[in-house]
């Protein structure tokens, strides 16, 4: 399970760069390979990505392949692990704070 929350933490900080001011291609390719390498992903695919990475930089967009390798892989993480690695607390826990929290403390 550790290495799920590392890949969501991965995925997490590819759609941040994405998604941010700094598209910076470098820590996009940095997200890519890393998920890829966590994955256990062949040599095949792991080439494969490394040349829509090429292909994106020499036409100043990112490939919708790319694009469809980190959602997959985000998809086929268990959703309590991408909850955790993007700080979301389920309900059940914000309701127990809340039942714990006293009148006279207000």
């Amino acid at each position: 399970m550790g290495g799920e929350v590392f890949q969501a933490q991965v995925i997490r900080n590819f759609f941040d760069t994405i998604t941010g001011t700094d598209r910076n291609l470098t820590r996009i390719y940095m997200c890519v390979i890393s998920l890829a390498k966590l994955r256990m992903e062949a040599p095949e695919k792991i080439t494969f990505l490394v040349d829509q990475m090429k292909k994106s930089k020499q036409q100043k967009e990112l490939s919708v392949d790319i694009l469809d390798y980190m959602a997959d892989a985000a998809i086929q993480l268990d959703m309590n692990v991408v909850q955790t690695a993007f700080g979301v607390k389920e309900i059940s826990q914000l309701a127990q704070d809340f039942s714990g929290v006293s009148l006279d403390s207000l």
